[in-house]
């Protein structure tokens, strides 16, 4: 019986440092998810509004650019996927990689070759493990992304689908990433970053008026100089919105550990006081026992 209770009482104390690990790790997510929903509130808008004008540039200035001509035999699709670079936060990357996975499938049902481009220790590990080979891979920042992060990002996917087919470049770039909705729900999402997809509206504008725009120097120029940035914005709006998921899914994390924690505390303290009870009903026992023995060998001896 001391010996298990020995053993109740080790695992106890074990169970109650993970508590406190885990209570900890959640008060920090709590604390940066906070930040990172801002910064997404704060980037959202720009993101939105270089969407709209590049949508306005190309439905009507009828500019043939490279990055919004669609070719007409796209052999090859590349796939970046925004994971974390840390655990402990569910099936954040899990997701990501499931949802890659699946639109992987579906391009090369199409007769498409997938390069893949990943951010993330995870997604990379995943990668590596398999013995895939990578197109690129970027680490370090997941939990915080700068736009200079995004830039370098977006960089490589213009190079890529830039990149002529005969030396392996990419005809189409997708995205897959985590889109914060609020502090409970986060959804696994995939959007064609490159051609350029431009939805028309059917609808007529209020005033039945459509604007006129003019362009300096040329359209040409204004889409060289704007596509650009457009992709950072939209791959650094992705990686701000990927981040706050990835905070929102380690507090859940963290707070369902700490949950688990303590009702395994209560259940080992439960199976500890039993097991103490019955320890000391058994040293009762025992002296009972030799008493009676006792008070039977004086009576034999009388």
């Amino acid at each position: 019986m001391g010996a298990q209770l020995r053993v109740y009482r080790r695992r106890i104390r074990s169970v109650q440092a993970t508590k406190k690990t885990t209570r900890a790790m959640e008060l920090i997510s709590a604390s940066r998810i906070v930040k990172a929903q801002g910064r997404v509130a704060e980037s959202t808008p720009y993101a939105e509004a270089i969407t709209a004008a590049v949508s306005a540039m190309v439905s009507l200035g009828n500019v043939d650019h490279p990055l919004t001509s669609e070719k007409e035999d796209r052999i090859r699709a590349a796939v970046l996927l925004l994971t974390s670079d840390r655990g402990l936060a569910g099936g954040f990357s899990s997701n990501v990689i499931r949802e890659g996975e699946r639109l992987g499938e579906l391009l090369r049902s199409e007769g498409k070759e997938i390069l893949p481009f990943v951010v993330g220790r995870k997604g990379v590990s995943f990668y590596r493990f398999r013995s895939r080979e990578l197109a690129g891979e970027w680490t370090g920042f997941t939990d915080n992304p700068t736009y200079s992060d995004a830039k370098e990002v977006a960089d490589g996917l213009i190079e890529a689908f830039l990149r002529p087919d005969d030396e392996g470049g990419a005809d189409e770039i997708h995205l897959v990433f985590t889109r914060f909705i609020n502090m409970g729900t986060q959804e696994t999402v995939t959007r064609r970053l490159l051609p350029l997809e431009i939805e028309e509206s059917e609808e007529e504008p209020e005033s039945g008026a459509v604007p006129l725009y003019e362009f300096e120097p040329s359209p040409e120029e204004v889409l060289d100089a704007l596509l650009p940035r457009y992709i950072e914005s939209r791959v650094y709006n992705a990686m701000l919105q990927s981040a706050a998921s990835e905070h929102a899914a380690r507090q859940r994390a963290m707070k369902s550990a700490t949950d688990n924690a303590e009702e395994l505390i209560k259940s080992l303290t439960r199976r500890a006081n039993a097991a103490r009870q019955a320890e000391i009903t058994q040293e009762i026992t025992e002296i009972v026992g030799g008493a009676d023995a006792l008070a039977a060998a004086n009576a034999g001896s009388e």
